[in-house]
């Protein structure tokens, strides 16, 4: 996740969606008093490579400290800290009202039924990988409304989708002022060894699970299978 206050914006990352491609591009953009959060070894090197500000100003500082932070760093000796995949919740009850309320904050979202596919070869990159069918069966929980949304409600100003990001980057460089558009790095790419569909992939058995899974997302952004 990145605050920026140059240009006065706030990506929430959410997963499977390109979120470290656009986190590295969004941190050409940063200065030294942003927060970063910091991401793999692997893409933090190709961050650096960029020119890119690094990790930076995501330990809260005592002053925002709630009293669930206080409690988790007196008895678990843990600091409370902004973090790669922060809620919207988690964000806004950590930082300064004014900032929330005026800063543009957004993320991006994806068809569900590709997305499971992606998440299913990230989680398993190498033979021997159980079956598509036996990962989605056992996937419990949703991964994605809940980071940007409080009650059912979208608590955002923008929700790009991951198909149309030419788009949602063009817009970005007009709706911020940026110097250029973000151009994206091929960051967590090539896990993914078929350029089948997900049509093609997934049984009805999953088709079904999935929708059940992510039904606010297919029904709030009119993703069809």
């Amino acid at each position: 996740m990145i605050i920026c206050h140059p240009y006065r914006f706030i990506f929430i990352k959410t997963k499977k969606t390109a979120g470290t491609s656009v986190e590295i591009a969004l941190s050409r953009f940063c200065g030294d008093k942003d927060v970063i959060t910091p991401i793999s070894r692997k893409d933090e090197r190709i961050r650096q490579s960029m020119g890119y500000k690094g990790p930076r100003n995501y330990y809260l500082p005592l002053r925002q400290y709630r009293r669930e932070d206080w409690a988790r760093l007196i008895l678990r000796l843990k600091r409370c800290r902004f973090y790669n995949h922060a809620s919207a919740m988690f964000i806004e009850r950590h930082i300064d009202p004014e900032v929330w309320n005026s800063y543009f904050k957004f993320c991006f979202e994806r068809n569900p039924w590709d997305k499971v596919i992606s998440w299913y070869y990230w989680d398993n990159r190498t033979e021997p990988r159980p079956s598509i069918s036996e990962f989605v069966q056992k996937i419990h929980g949703n991964r994605g409304f809940d980071l940007y949304s409080r009650h059912g409600e979208v608590v955002v100003d923008a929700v790009y989708k991951f198909e149309e990001m030419e788009l949602a980057l063009s817009d970005l460089q007009t709706r911020l002022g940026l110097p250029e558009m973000p151009a994206l790095p091929n960051a967590k790419v090539g896990h993914r060894p078929t350029k089948r569909s997900y049509r093609e992939l997934l049984s009805p058995s999953d088709r079904k699970k999935v929708a059940e899974l992510y039904s606010m997302e297919i029904e709030h952004f009119d993703y069809r299978w």
